[in-house]
């Protein structure tokens, strides 16, 4: 319940900042009675699309510790804790980034990375993933993770949400646009759009958000091989990451909250494979068993 209120009221927020922001620039106005300001929809389009995107990646290490109530090793109070924390330090400099916060968090089999930037992230494991593992797996998940960070995978992800978001924006009110002007055609009283107007903006924001969707998987997709064969790169050998992967998959594994799923090691995947944000572990191991060859 926690997790849902805190999404509600975090999106509310974004939306509200957004729409103000679009007001106090103008181009909110795109639409008026002589037709469509295809500059000032741009305007807004990009505003609505990359600003929700942005501020998202901004507050994505503050909003992962509220949804997963994660525990940030400020100074180790175990072995486990110090060896976690030293690991990532290593790999941090051998992958050539900042040292990130380390942290766990109580839940089932998963880890994630997040952040605004290579030198501001966030690396954290669950209980479950270190009670379940052995230390050279959980250290392979480890280097999978901060291969993510030194990738710049968080702003690149961020960029192509963006960028669809702007053309989903766009494009459904052109065609809400089109679709008003033909349904009203010939009724020369009428100012401003109509009801088709509104409904077409809708159905097509669902539509062409559900082929946004696609792509942003896609690329989601690829993001987790890099991520692979980076921890195979940090560990000096595919063998640790293909043992990790194998064992998560015999593994219960809990879903992270929807803010974070493409983030984690596991996870994140659609009952249809073209909306799944992480490949099968199959493909993952068939991956990295070719790059070993």
């Amino acid at each position: 319940m926690k997790r849902i209120v805190l999404f509600l009221v975090t999106n509310l927020a974004v939306m509200l900042v957004l729409s103000i922001a679009a007001s106090v620039l103008g181009v909110n106005r795109f639409l008026h009675a002589n037709g469509l300001d295809l500059g000032m929809l741009l305007g807004f389009a990009a505003i609505m699309g990359f600003g929700g995107s942005f501020i998202s990646l901004l507050m994505s290490k503050m909003m992962a510790k509220w949804s997963t109530g994660a525990r940030i090793i400020e100074a180790p109070s175990n072995s486990t804790e110090f060896w976690l924390v030293e690991t990532v330090h290593k790999q941090a400099e051998k992958a050539g980034i900042a040292m990130p916060e380390v942290a766990i968090y109580d839940g089932e089999p998963n880890a994630f990375a997040t952040g605004p930037s290579k030198n501001n992230s966030l690396v954290a494991v669950s209980t479950g993933l270190l009670q379940g593992m052995s230390r050279e797996e959980v250290e392979a998940v480890l280097a999978h993770e901060v291969s993510h960070v030194a990738n710049g995978d968080m702003v690149t992800l961020t960029l192509i949400q963006g960028v669809v978001n702007t053309f989903v924006i766009f494009l459904s009110r052109i065609v809400g646009y089109l679709v008003d002007s033909f349904l009203r055609k010939g009724d020369s009283e009428s100012s401003g759009p109509g009801i088709g107007y509104t409904i077409t903006v809708v159905v097509c924001d669902i539509l062409f958000g559900i082929l946004a969707s696609v792509i942003v998987a896609w690329f989601s997709r690829q993001r987790e091989y890099r991520a692979d064969a980076g921890a195979a790169s940090l560990m000096g050998s595919p063998r640790p990451m293909i043992n990790a992967l194998a064992r998560l998959g015999g593994m219960s594994v809990e879903p992270l909250p929807k803010s974070l799923a493409s983030s984690g090691i596991a996870g994140g995947s659609s009952w249809m494979a073209l909306f799944a944000s992480h490949p099968s572990m199959e493909q993952r191991i068939a991956a990295l068993q070719a790059q070993g060859r």
